[in-house]
Protein backbone atom coordinates (compact mmCIF):
# COMPACT_ATOMS: atom_id res chain seq x y z
CA UNK A 1 0.00 0.00 0.00
CA UNK A 2 1.76 3.22 -0.69
CA UNK A 3 2.72 6.02 1.66
CA UNK A 4 3.17 2.83 4.11
CA UNK A 5 6.16 1.52 6.16
CA UNK A 6 5.26 -1.78 7.95
CA UNK A 7 6.98 -3.22 10.94
CA UNK A 8 10.39 -4.13 10.97
CA UNK A 9 11.84 -7.09 13.73
CA UNK A 10 13.16 -6.16 16.93
CA UNK A 11 16.37 -7.92 15.21
CA UNK A 12 16.15 -5.63 11.85
CA UNK A 13 16.07 -2.62 14.49
CA UNK A 14 19.25 -3.69 16.16
CA UNK A 15 21.00 -4.33 13.77
CA UNK A 16 20.41 -0.68 11.82
CA UNK A 17 20.36 0.43 15.05
CA UNK A 18 24.06 -0.68 15.60
CA UNK A 19 25.03 0.64 11.97
CA UNK A 20 23.74 3.68 12.20
CA UNK A 21 23.90 4.65 16.33
CA UNK A 22 20.73 5.14 16.27
CA UNK A 23 17.78 4.25 18.31
CA UNK A 24 19.70 2.26 20.57
CA UNK A 25 18.49 4.33 23.69
CA UNK A 26 14.82 2.74 22.66
CA UNK A 27 16.38 -0.77 23.01
CA UNK A 28 15.51 -1.88 26.21
CA UNK A 29 11.90 -0.10 26.25
CA UNK A 30 11.47 -1.69 22.39
CA UNK A 31 12.02 -5.49 24.40
CA UNK A 32 9.75 -5.03 27.06
CA UNK A 33 7.07 -3.78 24.51
CA UNK A 34 4.85 -6.78 23.81
CA UNK A 35 1.49 -5.55 24.38
CA UNK A 36 -1.64 -5.71 22.71
CA UNK A 37 -2.62 -3.23 19.83
CA UNK A 38 -5.90 -1.28 20.01
CA UNK A 39 -7.06 -0.95 17.24
CA UNK A 40 -9.60 2.33 17.81
CA UNK A 41 -6.20 4.22 19.01
CA UNK A 42 -4.01 6.27 16.29
CA UNK A 43 -1.00 8.52 16.12
CA UNK A 44 -1.13 11.54 14.70
CA UNK A 45 2.17 13.89 13.80
CA UNK A 46 2.72 16.68 11.49
CA UNK A 47 6.04 18.69 10.75
CA UNK A 48 8.55 16.96 11.75
CA UNK A 49 11.27 18.47 9.58
CA UNK A 50 13.86 15.93 10.07
CA UNK A 51 16.97 17.19 9.03
CA UNK A 52 20.60 14.88 7.72
CA UNK A 53 22.32 16.30 10.81
CA UNK A 54 20.41 15.25 14.08
CA UNK A 55 22.33 18.10 16.04
CA UNK A 56 20.84 20.40 13.57
CA UNK A 57 19.35 23.40 15.98
CA UNK A 58 16.19 25.48 14.33
CA UNK A 59 13.95 28.38 15.88
CA UNK A 60 15.76 27.17 18.97
CA UNK A 61 14.70 23.21 18.30
CA UNK A 62 16.56 20.15 17.92
CA UNK A 63 14.14 18.57 15.56
CA UNK A 64 15.39 15.16 15.94
CA UNK A 65 15.74 15.54 20.17
CA UNK A 66 11.50 16.31 19.20
CA UNK A 67 10.72 13.59 17.02
CA UNK A 68 12.66 11.36 19.57
CA UNK A 69 10.72 12.35 22.52
CA UNK A 70 7.08 11.97 20.68
CA UNK A 71 8.81 8.45 19.24
CA UNK A 72 9.47 7.22 23.00
CA UNK A 73 6.30 8.09 24.18
CA UNK A 74 4.39 6.21 21.56
CA UNK A 75 6.06 3.20 22.15
CA UNK A 76 5.46 3.98 25.87
CA UNK A 77 1.61 3.45 25.20
CA UNK A 78 0.13 0.70 27.73
CA UNK A 79 -2.07 -0.37 24.32
CA UNK A 80 0.17 0.00 20.72
CA UNK A 81 -1.40 2.50 18.71
CA UNK A 82 -3.24 0.86 15.54
CA UNK A 83 -1.31 3.43 13.06
CA UNK A 84 1.23 6.21 12.65
CA UNK A 85 0.15 8.80 10.80
CA UNK A 86 2.87 11.65 9.89
CA UNK A 87 1.19 14.81 7.51
CA UNK A 88 3.90 16.36 5.84
CA UNK A 89 6.95 18.39 6.30
CA UNK A 90 8.44 15.15 7.00
CA UNK A 91 12.01 16.59 5.64
CA UNK A 92 13.93 19.99 7.27
CA UNK A 93 13.60 22.11 4.41
CA UNK A 94 13.77 21.28 1.16
CA UNK A 95 13.54 17.20 0.84
CA UNK A 96 17.26 16.58 0.42
CA UNK A 97 18.12 13.04 0.17
CA UNK A 98 19.96 13.05 3.43
CA UNK A 99 16.99 14.03 5.61
CA UNK A 100 15.29 11.34 4.42
CA UNK A 101 18.02 8.99 5.20
CA UNK A 102 18.10 10.31 8.50
CA UNK A 103 14.39 10.04 8.91
CA UNK A 104 14.31 6.60 8.07
CA UNK A 105 16.55 5.73 10.95
CA UNK A 106 14.76 7.66 13.57
CA UNK A 107 11.52 5.94 11.93
CA UNK A 108 13.06 2.21 13.15
CA UNK A 109 11.93 2.39 16.67
CA UNK A 110 8.37 2.76 15.40
CA UNK A 111 8.32 0.21 13.29
CA UNK A 112 10.18 -2.09 15.60
CA UNK A 113 7.66 -1.70 18.02
CA UNK A 114 4.89 -2.93 15.57
CA UNK A 115 4.12 -0.19 14.38
CA UNK A 116 2.50 0.66 11.09
CA UNK A 117 3.35 4.13 9.86
CA UNK A 118 1.72 6.01 7.13
CA UNK A 119 3.70 9.53 5.66
CA UNK A 120 2.17 12.09 3.63
CA UNK A 121 4.54 14.80 1.97
CA UNK A 122 4.32 18.58 1.88
CA UNK A 123 5.78 21.45 0.63
CA UNK A 124 9.21 20.80 2.63
CA UNK A 125 9.55 17.68 1.03
CA UNK A 126 10.86 16.39 -2.45
CA UNK A 127 9.02 13.28 -3.52
CA UNK A 128 11.52 11.94 -6.09
CA UNK A 129 14.22 11.82 -2.72
CA UNK A 130 11.43 10.37 -0.64
CA UNK A 131 10.31 7.57 -3.40
CA UNK A 132 14.37 6.92 -3.50
CA UNK A 133 15.45 6.79 0.25
CA UNK A 134 12.46 4.54 1.33
CA UNK A 135 12.45 1.64 -0.91
CA UNK A 136 9.35 0.29 -0.43
CA UNK A 137 7.68 3.52 -1.90
CA UNK A 138 9.53 3.77 -4.77
CA UNK A 139 8.14 0.60 -6.48
CA UNK A 140 4.80 1.02 -4.64
CA UNK A 141 1.84 1.03 -6.43
CA UNK A 142 -0.42 3.60 -6.57
CA UNK A 143 -3.61 4.91 -7.52
CA UNK A 144 -2.27 8.31 -8.59
CA UNK A 145 1.22 7.63 -10.08
CA UNK A 146 2.75 10.90 -9.60
CA UNK A 147 1.22 11.27 -6.08
CA UNK A 148 1.07 9.67 -2.74
CA UNK A 149 -2.31 8.56 -1.89
CA UNK A 150 -3.83 6.22 0.33
CA UNK A 151 -7.05 4.58 1.46
CA UNK A 152 -6.88 3.13 4.67
CA UNK A 153 -9.54 1.28 6.59
CA UNK A 154 -9.92 0.56 9.99
CA UNK A 155 -12.23 -0.42 13.14
CA UNK A 156 -14.51 2.95 13.26
CA UNK A 157 -13.54 5.13 9.91
CA UNK A 158 -11.87 5.73 6.71
CA UNK A 159 -8.42 7.58 6.09
CA UNK A 160 -8.07 9.23 3.05
CA UNK A 161 -4.29 10.52 3.18
CA UNK A 162 -4.00 12.89 0.19
CA UNK A 163 -1.21 14.46 -1.13
CA UNK A 164 -0.93 18.37 -1.77
CA UNK A 165 2.89 18.76 -2.70
CA UNK A 166 2.71 21.15 -5.61
CA UNK A 167 6.05 22.04 -5.06
CA UNK A 168 8.92 21.88 -3.28
CA UNK A 169 9.75 25.27 -0.93
CA UNK A 170 6.71 26.86 -2.41
CA UNK A 171 4.47 27.75 0.51
CA UNK A 172 0.75 26.92 -0.76
CA UNK A 173 -0.08 23.29 -2.17
CA UNK A 174 -2.79 21.73 -4.66
CA UNK A 175 -4.02 18.61 -5.06
CA UNK A 176 -4.84 18.46 -8.51
CA UNK A 177 -8.09 17.28 -11.02
CA UNK A 178 -7.21 13.80 -10.52
CA UNK A 179 -6.80 13.78 -6.74
CA UNK A 180 -9.78 15.53 -6.05
CA UNK A 181 -11.62 12.63 -8.72
CA UNK A 182 -9.66 10.45 -6.80
CA UNK A 183 -11.82 11.20 -3.56
CA UNK A 184 -14.72 11.68 -5.34
CA UNK A 185 -14.60 7.89 -7.07
CA UNK A 186 -13.59 7.04 -3.31
CA UNK A 187 -15.96 8.15 -1.02
CA UNK A 188 -18.89 7.10 -3.38
CA UNK A 189 -17.71 3.70 -3.52
CA UNK A 190 -17.53 3.77 0.67
CA UNK A 191 -20.47 5.50 1.83
CA UNK A 192 -21.48 3.65 4.96
CA UNK A 193 -18.49 4.30 6.89
CA UNK A 194 -17.30 7.47 8.50
CA UNK A 195 -14.44 9.75 6.30
CA UNK A 196 -11.67 11.49 7.92
CA UNK A 197 -9.36 13.51 4.97
CA UNK A 198 -5.64 13.75 6.38
CA UNK A 199 -3.47 16.09 3.86
CA UNK A 200 -0.56 18.32 5.19
CA UNK A 201 -1.98 21.58 3.45
CA UNK A 202 -4.65 23.98 5.67
CA UNK A 203 -8.04 24.66 4.48
CA UNK A 204 -7.06 28.19 2.27
CA UNK A 205 -8.83 31.42 2.95
CA UNK A 206 -9.71 34.67 1.14
CA UNK A 207 -6.23 36.69 0.73
CA UNK A 208 -4.06 33.84 2.19
CA UNK A 209 -1.85 32.17 -0.02
CA UNK A 210 -0.18 29.85 2.36
CA UNK A 211 -2.92 27.18 2.35
CA UNK A 212 -4.77 24.87 -0.05
CA UNK A 213 -5.10 26.45 -3.20
CA UNK A 214 -8.48 23.82 -4.54
CA UNK A 215 -9.68 24.24 -1.22
CA UNK A 216 -12.94 25.04 -2.62
CA UNK A 217 -13.15 21.74 -4.88
CA UNK A 218 -12.23 19.49 -1.59
CA UNK A 219 -15.22 21.04 0.38
CA UNK A 220 -17.60 20.87 -2.77
CA UNK A 221 -16.75 17.22 -3.09
CA UNK A 222 -16.73 16.63 1.11
CA UNK A 223 -19.71 18.45 2.25
CA UNK A 224 -22.25 16.67 0.38
CA UNK A 225 -20.58 13.67 1.38
CA UNK A 226 -22.00 13.32 4.55
CA UNK A 227 -19.99 10.13 5.51
CA UNK A 228 -16.86 12.37 5.55
CA UNK A 229 -16.31 13.66 9.21
CA UNK A 230 -13.13 15.39 9.67
CA UNK A 231 -10.26 17.41 7.59
CA UNK A 232 -7.51 16.82 9.62
CA UNK A 233 -4.11 18.73 8.35
CA UNK A 234 -0.51 20.33 9.43
CA UNK A 235 1.59 23.15 7.89
CA UNK A 236 0.70 26.24 10.10
CA UNK A 237 1.97 25.17 12.98
CA UNK A 238 -0.69 26.10 14.85
CA UNK A 239 -2.32 23.36 17.42
CA UNK A 240 -6.95 23.75 16.88
CA UNK A 241 -9.94 22.63 15.96
CA UNK A 242 -12.60 24.02 14.73
CA UNK A 243 -15.90 23.19 12.75
CA UNK A 244 -17.36 24.64 9.41
CA UNK A 245 -20.92 25.21 8.82
CA UNK A 246 -21.44 22.10 7.43
CA UNK A 247 -20.43 20.27 9.99
CA UNK A 248 -16.93 18.98 9.37
CA UNK A 249 -14.23 19.46 11.68
CA UNK A 250 -11.34 20.87 11.08
CA UNK A 251 -8.03 19.93 12.98
CA UNK A 252 -4.51 21.33 12.49
CA UNK A 253 -1.61 19.42 14.65
CA UNK A 254 0.47 20.40 16.43
CA UNK A 255 3.92 20.41 15.22
CA UNK A 256 6.70 17.83 16.26
CA UNK A 257 9.30 20.19 15.85
CA UNK A 258 9.50 24.03 16.10
CA UNK A 259 6.41 26.34 17.16
CA UNK A 260 5.80 29.54 14.97
CA UNK A 261 4.38 31.31 17.74
CA UNK A 262 5.45 31.96 20.90
CA UNK A 263 3.74 29.87 24.04
CA UNK A 264 2.03 27.41 21.37
CA UNK A 265 2.24 23.52 22.25
CA UNK A 266 5.18 21.25 19.94
CA UNK A 267 3.91 17.66 19.99
CA UNK A 268 1.58 15.17 18.43
CA UNK A 269 -1.97 14.09 18.95
CA UNK A 270 -3.42 10.85 20.34
CA UNK A 271 -6.35 9.76 18.50
CA UNK A 272 -9.05 7.51 20.04
CA UNK A 273 -12.19 6.84 17.61
CA UNK A 274 -15.74 5.40 18.24
CA UNK A 275 -18.42 4.25 15.92
CA UNK A 276 -19.86 8.18 16.83
CA UNK A 277 -16.70 10.52 16.72
CA UNK A 278 -12.85 11.04 18.06
CA UNK A 279 -11.27 12.23 20.89
CA UNK A 280 -7.87 14.18 20.56
CA UNK A 281 -5.22 14.30 23.19
CA UNK A 282 -2.75 16.39 22.85
CA UNK A 283 0.30 15.12 23.93
CA UNK A 284 3.10 18.21 24.30
CA UNK A 285 6.97 17.72 24.07
CA UNK A 286 7.15 19.70 27.18
CA UNK A 287 4.88 18.21 29.69
CA UNK A 288 4.62 20.98 31.55
CA UNK A 289 3.61 23.47 29.11
CA UNK A 290 -0.39 24.33 30.23
CA UNK A 291 -2.07 22.56 26.85
CA UNK A 292 -0.45 18.94 27.61
CA UNK A 293 -2.87 16.55 28.17
CA UNK A 294 -5.59 18.78 26.60
CA UNK A 295 -8.73 16.54 25.20
CA UNK A 296 -10.85 17.83 22.32
CA UNK A 297 -14.15 15.53 21.58
CA UNK A 298 -15.18 15.12 18.05
CA UNK A 299 -18.60 14.20 17.71
CA UNK A 300 -19.61 13.20 13.96
CA UNK A 301 -22.02 15.30 11.78
CA UNK A 302 -25.01 13.71 11.36
CA UNK A 303 -25.34 11.34 7.67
Amino acid sequence: MPIQLPPISRRTFLRRALLTGAGLALAPQLQAAMRRTDAASFALLADLHIAADAAKIHRNVNMAAHFDAVAREIVGLSQRAARVFIVGDCAFNAGEAADYAKLSTLLDPLRADGLTLNLALGNHDQRENFWAALESQKAAQRPITSKQVAFIKTKHLNWLMLDSLEKTLQTPGALGEDQLQWVVKTLDANRTMPAVILVHHNPGEDNKIGGLKDTDALLEIIRPRRQVKAWIYGHTHNWKATQDASGIHLVNLPPVSYIFREGDPAGWIHATTRPDGMKLELRAVDSSHKAHGQVVDLKWRSV
